[in-house]
């Protein structure tokens, strides 16, 4: 046999063997699920660089924005973390009976519901949570491989006297201040060691066999607004301003207005009245320089992703579980049907089809979850999810449906175009007030239009299609 047809025996069969073996790495490569990072953000606004906040310093954010589809039109189903929570992990709306504060428990509101977290790990997903998720840590804890909380106290004082003050107590009883600035490095408050935390997660990860859900919940901005000096430092006090509708319009019904007691529960806030304005302006002061510094924490874990090669294999959500009142209508806290309460930033990073891109399509919170089942391939969404998939916005199509609904309390609102209508309801479903905004031409929300002569009409219709898409179960569940 000659030189020539030896090689052409031996070889050939190898290179198609070798061919083939790279095709199947590549349908395998190709089948494999992607992984999931998923950022919570406590109290997070949507006054942010990529949202029109020019004076908020938060470049990583900006950067995650500038890789993603950034949704303009994001809202919570219920402003109030722990109830807020638990609607977007199981995809479920509030009612009048469910989801109902703080203390929520997604597990004893809806025990029969699969949640997120659980449906991926029944697919195989290896799932993680770190820091505040739920707001009882413990909650859904079968959906878990690992629930890990910083140690120390949860309002995380670092000044002593701060410390000397509030104990550990839960919440401020003790006249602890609502902020601090306090000459520390970022891992001395919880924020810091869960970025950390989530940067060792990453590291273990990369290298198992299984797609991993990893779940960050980061503590700030909410209250206290607690940060090192550096993110204070950031900031010109002189150069911060109320809110431009910082007023209580008498149209506004006065149920829309509340004492925000969370924020009195603090040593250095008043008991009532108007927070003076210099204290108001600390509060903002403090607030932005909590941003930042969440940003920062936020930022290191996404160099990680990169540094450890996984973005291209990595989905990224990023989300505030609501907005909060910033001083808008003098209001300091999250549990109101306005815009700035119920509007949140959301953000999704999916590699190979976003890069920048921002839909104005209304979202909600009970969306995220067939969304990420669908994004990772994943069917047999539960039957108790009632969201619908925002995939197709990816694709350049259009939203399966153009309106949101929410709810605290007895306030339920439905939102559609620039209209944002609320209606007061006792428990079988009769209006005791009413208000109705049209964002078109008061973005600022200050001229109640519901009781006008002239939208008569309108708030009959509304008030019709709210119940209409309120949900199944609302008065009764």
């Amino acid at each position: 046999m000659s030189r020539f047809l030896y090689i052409l025996v031996v070889v050939t069969p190898l290179l198609f063997s070798c061919k083939d073996e790279h095709d199947k790495t590549e349908v395998h490569q190709e089948q494999k699920p992607k992984n999931i990072l998923f950022i919570a953000v406590d109290d997070l606004r949507p006054e942010l660089n990529f949202y029109g906040a020019k004076h908020i310093q938060s470049p990583y954010l900006d950067k995650l924005a500038s890789e993603s589809l950034v949704f303009n039109r994001a809202y919570c189903n219920i402003p109030v973390c722990g109830a807020s929570r638990a609607s977007l992990l199981t995809g479920i709306r509030p009612t009048r009976k469910r989801f109902m504060d703080y203390s929520t428990r997604a597990d004893v509101d809806v025990p029969h519901a699969i949640s997120l977290p659980k449906f991926l790990k029944q697919n195989g997903y290896t799932t993680r949570s770190n820091g505040k998720i739920y707001h009882q840590i413990d909650d859904d804890s079968l959906a878990w491989d690992v629930i890990w909380f910083p140690k120390g106290n949860i309002r995380n004082y670092q000044l002593k006297k701060n410390i000397e003050e509030n104990g550990n107590a839960n919440l401020a009883v003790a006249g602890a201040a609502a902020f601090e600035m306090a000459e520390v490095v970022d891992t001395a408050y919880f924020d810091g060691k869960i970025a950390q935390r989530g940067i060792a997660d990453l590291k273990k990860l990369k290298n198992g066999k299984q797609p991993f859900f990893l779940a960050l919940g980061f503590m700030k901005p909410h209250l206290p607004f607690n940060a090192p000096k550096k993110y204070w430092d950031l900031y010109d006090r002189n150069q911060i301003k109320l809110p431009k509708n910082y007023v209580q319009p008498k149209t506004t019904p006065t149920e829309a207005f509340h004492n925000y007691g969370e924020l009195r529960n603090y040593g250095n806030i008043p008991g009532k009245g108007d927070i003076p304005d210099d204290l108001a302006k600390e509060l903002i002061h403090g607030y932005y320089a909590c941003v930042s510094y969440v940003d920062a924490q936020i930022g290191l874990v996404l160099d990680e992703l990169k540094r450890l090669d996984l973005e291209d294999d990595t989905i990224v959500v990023l989300w505030g579980d609501h907005g909060w009142n910033l001083g808008d209508h003098k209001l300091w806290c999250k549990h109101v049907t306005f815009e700035t309460a119920l509007r949140t930033p959301l953000i999704l990073k999916v590699p190979g089809k976003t890069n920048g891109q921002t839909t104005d399509a209304i979202t909600e919170y009970i969306d995220i979850y067939p969304s990420l089942a669908e994004l990772v391939g994943l069917k047999g969404v539960p039957e108790t999810v009632e969201g619908k998939s925002f995939v197709p916005l990816l694709n350049g199509e259009k939203p399966k449906k153009d309106w949101a609904v929410s709810k605290f309390k007895d306030a339920v609102t439905l939102i559609k175009g620039d209209l944002f209508y609320t209606e007061w309801t006792k428990d079988d479903g009769v209006a005791y007030a009413r208000m109705l905004f049209d964002h078109s031409t008061d973005p600022l929300e200050l001229d109640n239009l519901a009781e006008k002569p002239e939208y008569r009409e309108k708030v009959e219709s509304l008030s019709k299609e709210l119940r209409e898409k309120w949900g199944k179960g609302f008065l009764s569940e």
